[in-house]
């Protein structure tokens, strides 16, 4: 996928939205491309290290507001060493954005947990999210984050 395409499908979504829901983007998702914010060409060397790290977005149901709020997961691997942050998320508006924000960190080595720590709640104006630009039939899906960076995942078999 490339940046003008992916362009085209954002200008559409901000006029439109995308109208997907919770159910559309269950499953695990494969980080493959970054685009560093203002950029149009994808920084090769970030989306090869992430990659190379298993960088991974888990998205769930959550169990609150009849199964309408989500749990994410986002992690990355190195070896038997896996780095995991988890919090709430939700759909917000017709685009729409999902916000999220984690409460919790852990590091494993294994099965042994290294270090697990709650993390606190951010202020309302800094909670982080995804601007959804689609959901692909195919398995990818594509967002732009508070940052202004732009991601490409694949969803894991």
């Amino acid at each position: 996928m490339n940046f003008a395409i992916l362009s085209a499908k954002e200008r559409a979504v901000r006029l439109k939205g995308t109208g997907l829901e919770g159910a559309d983007l269950l499953g695990c998702w494969h980080l493959q491309t970054v685009w560093a914010k203002g950029a149009q060409t994808s920084n090769p060397f970030s989306s090869w290290m992430l990659r190379s790290l298993g960088a991974r977005l888990e998205i769930e149901t959550g169990l609150k507001n009849n199964g309408k709020e989500l749990r994410l997961s986002n992690a990355v691997n190195l070896g038997p060493i896996e780095l995991k942050f988890q919090g709430p998320g939700s759909l917000i508006g017709k685009r729409p954005l999902l916000s999220f924000h984690f409460n919790s960190l852990t590091l494993r080595m294994g099965a042994l947990v290294l270090l697990k720590k709650t993390l606190p709640t951010p202020d309302q104006r800094r909670t982080p999210f995804f601007a959804l630009i689609e959901r692909n039939p195919e398995g990818w899906m594509a967002a732009r984050g508070r940052g202004g960076g732009l991601a490409l995942w694949t969803l894991k078999d």
